[in-house]
């Protein structure tokens, strides 16, 4: 019996800094950040992903592009990577040890579909 692979969840993370914390305060999260993720990558249990710029275009149907994402400030998207694990629940696990989330920002997981799109698969009411 072969043994199963780990499935991909990105995650996005989301949100903004709690405004009380200093500059100080911001990079030490940071850094601890990028040594929590770095121990992660290295077990095979995360893949990396990016940091986000704040400009940005939406294009939306009939061709119109404007300039945005312009959400709410609690809803800017700051960076993504992906998760490898057995489960949703077990990716939520593994998400909820980032340093940010005591800070201000918070996560969206959502795991990764392999298959094409169809009518059936591209909305939650189909």
């Amino acid at each position: 019996m072969s043994e199963r692979l780990p499935a991909e969840y990105l995650v996005l993370s989301r949100g903004e800094w709690d405004k009380t914390l200093s500059w100080d305060e911001r990079q030490s999260t940071i850094d601890l950040f990028y040594t929590w993720i770095d121990r992660l990558v290295q077990a095979g249990q995360m893949r990396r992903g990016q940091r986000l710029t704040y400009e940005g275009k939406t294009v939306m149907r009939q061709n119109a592009i404007t300039d945005g994402p312009f959400g709410e400030t609690k809803e800017v998207v700051g960076g993504y990577w992906f998760i490898l694990a057995n489960s949703l629940d077990e990716a939520a696990q593994i998400a909820k040890g980032n340093p940010c989330l005591d800070c201000g920002l918070f996560l969206e997981i959502r795991p990764i579909d392999l298959e094409p799109a169809n009518p059936g698969n591209t909305s939650p009411t189909a």
